[in-house]
């Protein structure tokens, strides 16, 4: 087998252009225009609708290539394309070669009939999606009506990613071009079709049947070979198995023992060993394929147990029922070019330090590229995989049921062998639309009959044929399919959405008690310093044009205000304004996770919507398009620690405050010895009394502590504020405004996890102005940053005006006088410099909720 790659310079042009320009492959349109400055940067302001009309055009993609005299020896040449967006007319040397309509699956294509010796030519014409979408008729009795919130109208008619066309949180920029490599396949005796392989897990022993599909063209014996070594031994002591391939044969299974299996699990359970496997073809000595695998020995499912409540719906590992921690995922740019290695490891790092063991890779996207499954391989995160299908309507012609069985068979053979994938999903949100969204009802039953052939019949059978050792799901949120109540609390996963779109309040994720919510969010801005790279200074209002147009889910700025009106005080400026949305965000966020790792066992997941973005943007993102952590990501790496402390305010129906309770959740495989000690506080730390335990809490569990109404110290009226005159009339009984509760985790090791809560919303609290005294020392690695106060101050942020970087810790509230300590490693320091302890102190900049009003 020979492999020489197209990639690198090309030549574009639209269509009714005469004008060429470079353009490195992969890459796009966009990637292109952007580079050669033929267009403004369409995140800017809101060029994105000016560059969003250029693909009303064709484009055209060229480059002249040499074929040597070796290549045209062989016997057989394939043009290999595993990414070409979309719509493409292929031409070598003149000749039509073939044409494509699915931007998620690899085309082949005979090509040695085509090639010369010496200089060739290969021509592609990428046509307009716009003008596809536009004039595409559907069957009279399967008109479709239904346009997904921020997208354009028929992108379901095209199998391109759909979030190209606008979501509620991405731009309207469908991109064209070829986007993943592009290569030459050359070969004669016999190439290597298939591989599959299969785990069985044994007492101290791991079986591998590795099922090889075979094509040869010689009437010839064939020796096949395997070998599989451990990544971290020599590899020159791999274990190995080989077999002869008789005449005929195109199949052949080799099955190789491991024997002390190094186990793969996911992040927080254990390390993540893996193995590589290869198979190999020879002929007379000579190899004449070779495939390679990474794989890591683990066994992975869902189980749907039934248990008191119903059906559990859990990933278990080697075992282990365990709570998924984590977000989902949707594509990283809008032009996929620019999604490379480095910033797919940043994202899945990112994931780990903040104590994920779960991404769900949405369905209105993509399917990513080889690298993120292997890192996720690498990182220990399991992946949630969902097909490329999310909240539309499908009409399922032949042609279209051709395309999406191709799709899904060629995606499922690619990543069935990695040790991340933890399930096959069918669809984002449709069967749920189905079965009551108000605008999918009017469309007929015919379209209703296309999902379930779709999702519940071609492709679990297309999955299930090729990967039948990973899990398929036909929905997300399901019960299971058949539109059999998808969004039951007691059966499959659930998306919930009432707070955020219904406008409910943090607390009333104590009403549910999900098996695994896999869809959650709140929205917030980024941070000022992004808002800078697509706004000039007469747009930062939050209701000006540029503002909403980068804003992409109708009302939600207004939706932003409403939940600032219901917490906090109104913020001073604009950039205030920012910084308090990201704390909602975040506390929004803690308060749904806490509450369901609180009932692990009945709850077993819970995925926020979303990690990141796509363009810079206000979203549900944890982590902004620049990479910038926000308050939630933070937040997200304490309340998702595999042992982690919580404190609830619980209200009773008329939404008063009755006590406070102290959990310890562990998710774990260990058990854990944790001292609680839960104090009642004045603004300026005067302790007023105190509760402390001291409890044992089982691994894989969550356990409570200790709770107190602290009713015999406070005050029953309500007023608005208390003067010091009337604090000491009412001897030692306070008014709600001017205390907190303060919690301490102290665990083992000598860690101690703050946690703090107020008996009012913060806009009702008696906040007292506080100066922050910052101190900065330096070592070899780090900057320590000391905080240090004489009042309660609540969510303090550091940051700094230029510079990126990512705290050990942030967001936090100063709940003694003793210094809080914060870790600055010099290898988190992402852009910018610091010459030395002093320049890190005079450039940090500190506030607190308190400031912004």
């Amino acid at each position: 087998m020979k492999l020489e790659t197209l990639n690198g310079l090309w030549q574009m042009k639209n269509t009714e252009s005469q004008k060429m320009l470079p353009v490195e492959i992969p890459g796009s349109v966009l990637s292109c225009l952007i580079k050669e400055k033929e267009i403004e940067d369409p995140y800017y302001r809101d060029n994105e609708y000016a560059v969003r009309e250029l693909f009303w055009k064709d484009y055209e993609f060229q480059r002249k290539f040499q074929v040597e005299k070796e290549l045209l020896d062989e016997e057989n040449v394939d043009l290999v394309c595993h990414g070409l967006d979309t719509l493409c007319e292929i031409y070598v040397n003149g000749a039509l070669l073939g044409k494509t309509n699915n931007m998620h699956r690899t085309w082949k294509f005979p090509i040695k009939g085509q090639l010369v010796l010496g200089e060739n030519d290969i021509h592609i014409i990428i046509r307009s999606s716009l003008q596809y979408m536009s004039n595409y008729k559907t069957d009279e009795k399967k008109e479709i009506k239904y346009t997904p919130c921020g997208g354009m109208k028929g992108n379901q008619f095209m199998r391109k990613a759909h979030s190209m066309f606008g979501w509620d949180w991405g731009p309207q920029l469908p991109d064209a071009g070829i986007f993943r490599d592009i290569e030459l396949e050359a070969y004669s005796y016999g190439r290597l079709n298939d591989v599959l392989i299969h785990q069985y897990h044994g007492e101290g022993e791991v079986k591998l049947e590795v099922d090889v599909t075979l094509q040869t063209f010689l009437n010839k014996e064939y020796e096949l070979y395997a070998t599989l070594h451990f990544i971290e031994e020599d590899e020159k002591k791999p274990i190995e198995v080989w077999d002869i391939v008789e005449l005929g044969m195109d199949k052949k299974i080799l099955n190789l023992e491991v024997k002390d299996p190094q186990i793969w699990w996911p992040n927080g359970f254990g390390k993540q060993p893996l193995y590589k496997l290869k198979v190999i073809l020879r002929h007379k000595g000579n190899k004449i394929d070779e495939k390679e695998f990474t794989i890591g020995l683990r066994t992975l499912t869902v189980s749907q147990d039934k248990d008191q409540w119903g059906s559990e719906f859990c990933f278990q590992v080697n075992g282990i029922k365990i709570f998924s921690k984590g977000a989902n995922y949707i594509p990283e740019d809008c032009v996929y070019s620019r999604i490379t290695p480095e910033k797919i490891e940043y994202l899945v790092a990112s994931s780990v330090r903040a104590n994920y063991n779960t991404l769900r890779v949405w369905g209105g996207g993509y399917y990513p590229s080889n690298t993120f499954y292997k890192l996720c391989d690498e990182y220990g995160l399991i992946v949630w995989q969902d097909l490329m299908y999310a909240c539309n309507v499908y009409e399922v012609t032949d042609e279209f049921e051709e395309s999406i069985i191709a799709e899904t068979v060629d995606n499922v053979k690619r990543l069935r062998h990695h040790a991340c994938l933890g399930m096959w999903c069918g669809n984002n949100e449709i069967e749920s639309a189905w079965h009551h969204w108000q605008d999918f009802q009017p469309h007929s039953d015919y379209l209703r009959m296309d999902y379930i052939k779709q999702f519940e019949f071609l492709l679990p059978k297309a999955v299930t044929q090729n990967d039948s050792q990973t899990f398929y799901w036909p929905s997300s949120p399901s019960s299971g399919g058949c539109f059999d109540g998808p969004d039951d609390e007691n059966r499959g996963d659930t998306h919930y959405w009432a707070v955020w779109h219904g406008q409910k309040p943090f607390s009333d994720y104590q009403n549910y008690f999900f098996r695994f919510c896999s869809e959650f969010g709140f929205q917030s801005f980024p941070s000022l310093k992004t808002v800078l790279t697509y706004t000039e200074e007469e747009d930062r209002n939050i209701f000006s044009k540029i503002m909403e147009s980068h804003q992409k889910n109708d009302a939600a700025n207004g939706k932003m205000l409403y939940y600032l009106s219901e917490n906090f005080q109104y913020p001073k400026d604009f950039d205030s304004l920012l910084y308090s949305t990201q704390i909602l965000q975040a506390v929004a966020i803690k308060s749904g996770v806490e509450h369901w790792r609180r009932n692990r066992g009945r709850c077993m997941g819970a995925l926020y919507w979303q990690i990141n973005d796509n363009w810079p943007v206000a979203s549900w993102s944890s982590i902004d398009y620049f990479g910038r952590w926000k308050a939630l990501h933070y937040f997200a790496k304490n309340f998702y620690a595999p042992v982690s402390g919580s404190i609830v305010r619980i209200l009773d129906e008329n939404k008063e405050f009755t006590l406070v309770d102290a959990y310890v959740q562990n998710e774990s495989l260990e058990k854990s010895k944790v001292k609680v000690r839960m104090t009642l506080k004045t603004m300026d730390f005067q302790e007023i009394t105190t509760l402390e335990e001291t409890v044992i809490v089982g691994p894989l569990s969550s356990l409570r502590v200790c709770g107190s109404s602290f009713h015999d110290y406070l005050k029953v009226e309500e007023k608005i504020s208390i003067s010091p005159r009337e604090r000491k009339m009412n001897q030692g009984v306070y008014h709600r405004a001017d205390v907190f509760v303060e919690t301490a985790f102290i665990y083992e090791s000598g860690f101690i996890q703050w946690e703090s809560e107020t008996l009012l919303a913060y806009k009702h609290m008696n906040l007292p102005k506080s100066k922050v005294d910052v101190k900065v020392e330096e070592t070899s690695e780090e900057y320590i940053i000391s905080l240090q106060t004489d009042h309660y101050t609540a969510f303090v942020e550091l940051d700094f005006l230029k510079e990126d970087v990512i705290f050990e810790n942030n967001y936090i509230n100063i709940t003694s006088q003793e210094p809080r300590k914060i870790l600055l490693a010099k290898k988190d320091i992402l852009r910018g410099t610091f010459t030395g302890k002093d320049d890190v102190k005079e450039k940090l900049i500190v506030r607190s909720i308190r400031d912004t009003y």
